[in-house]
């Protein structure tokens, strides 16, 4: 018998060795984890940041309305995300379309890893990106929207179009995913589905009174001012957690997000002034929430210079719909907070952004090509974003009435729906929110619409 050589014996095992190890599970890192459950209490302090945002854009008589459309979106997603919601987006399976029953109520999920973290804690992030989505819409319904029909398409809307949608981008089997669209954190399965529900929603349930429109000017500008850095500081979570681990990519992230917003701030406050207008508080607050909108879906995949171009573009394309809304073919459809202006408009101008400045693609093809797989993407999404949204109410509509009724518009959404009013009538925020001149611009838009 012939004597194998000691030179190749090592060989053979080197060999065997790094086999072993590339088919090695994969084991918990401990800093990953802290870092994604850190993150994902981030994004969840973006739905009470946003509530802040929103409320203070509204009238006094419609504050607590407005900010309970943001936290309720917290009890509702938060439990059917657990029992069902997940699986549908993620669950193991083999379709592009929606994720497979397997982990209804998260069977099967104990002890598991989703790379380095623990299964539960992708969950969860993912969890939180599942609340804010469906609050982002109730910026275009305030004022008129019954809340229990509210709570219901909110349900609905978060099984129906959010999970899978969430299933097709981000999801390994999921079509738009496979095809190589590039979604770092949610330019449209969360901003763009969420600003073209908007739109539809508005239309779908008709403008305000005249009277609430004209007297519905921002009664709290600090709360606009704490919403907008609340938000800026949970999106650190929302963008930076979407590397899914404490790394170079997270790190990046981190830099690209704070460095767009910053610039996009600063182009909303430049395009006031060079407009004629004063360098308004809510402007540079709306600037940077665009900013961070244009910013998700390209973080990880831009350098921080391309971040600047992609901020102040991303604001420009915001501000100038938002300016040509009462002209445009929005003219009529009440989006009472520029939903569709700032997330809509600002969500699909990141996703075809990301396609010009990425420095990497997941499919590998080159700059025309992924700009292509991003028009596809964008489609995709406005697709079914309105579709279902309007599927949704229209059915919602056949049983409860979508709308608080004239009276109780008049009276005050917050008394109508709640029982509970912001302020007493000797609080200078109700009494200015009420008493201030009805030719007075709606701040956000800085326009007379």
């Amino acid at each position: 018998m012939k004597r194998i050589p000691t030179k190749a014996l090592w060989a053979l095992l080197l060999i065997w060795s790094l086999g072993v190890a590339s088919a090695a599970p994969a084991t918990l890192n401990s800093g990953d984890t802290a870092w994604m459950l850190s993150s994902s209490a981030l994004v969840l302090l973006m739905t009470p940041g946003l509530a802040f945002f929103y409320g203070g854009l509204v009238r006094g008589r419609a504050v607590l309305n407005t900010m309970m459309m943001s936290f309720i979106t917290i009890g509702v997603v938060g439990v059917l995300w657990i029992v069902a919601g997940y699986t549908l987006a993620f669950g193991s399976g083999t379709s592009p379309l929606i994720g497979g029953l397997g982990q209804l109520g998260l069977a099967g999920m104990s002890n598991q890893l989703n790379g380095t973290i623990p299964a539960y804690a992708y969950m969860i992030f993912q969890a939180m990106f599942a609340i804010i989505t469906p609050a982002l819409i109730s910026g275009a319904l305030i004022d008129r929207m019954r809340f229990g029909p509210f709570v219901l398409f909110v349900a609905l809307w978060s099984l129906v179009v959010y999970a899978p949608l969430a299933h097709w981008v981000w999801a390994p089997d999921g079509w738009l995913a496979k095809l190589g669209a590039l979604d770092f954190a949610g330019g449209t399965v969360v901003h763009m589905s969420s600003g073209f529900s908007a739109l539809v929603a508005a239309w779908v349930l008709g403008p305000r009174l005249r009277s609430s429109k004209q007297a519905a000017i921002p009664h709290n500008i600090p709360f606009v001012l704490l919403g907008a850095g609340l938000l800026w500081f949970g999106w650190f979570g929302f963008n930076a957690g979407s590397a899914l681990a404490a790394d170079q990519t997270a790190a990046l992230a981190f830099v690209t997000t704070n460095t767009a917003t910053a610039a996009a701030m600063l182009a909303w406050v430049l395009w006031e002034v060079l407009r004629g207008q004063k360098p308004s508080a809510v402007g540079a607050a709306t600037g940077a929430v665009v900013g961070l909108v244009a910013i998700t879906p390209a973080a990880g995949f831009v350098s921080p210079m391309a971040s600047i171009a992609v901020g102040a573009l991303g604001a420009t394309v915001c501000f100038w719909a938002v300016q040509w809304k009462p002209r445009g073919f929005l003219r009529g459809v009440d989006d009472a907070l520029d939903v569709f202006s700032c997330h809509g408009l600002g969500g699909m101008a990141g996703a075809i952004l990301t396609g010009i400045f990425a420095f990497t693609t997941a499919s590998g093809v080159g700059t025309i090509q992924q700009i292509g797989i991003q028009l596809v993407g964008v489609l995709a999404t406005i697709l079914i974003a309105t579709v279902g949204t309007f599927v949704l109410l229209k059915l919602i509509g056949l049983f409860f009435p979508l709308r608080a009724s004239a009276d109780e518009e008049s009276l005050g959404i917050d008394l109508a729906a709640h029982e509970e009013s912001g302020y007493t009538s000797d609080d200078l925020g109700y009494v200015a929110s009420e008493t201030m001149p009805i030719s007075a611009p709606v701040v956000l838009s800085g326009s007379s619409d």
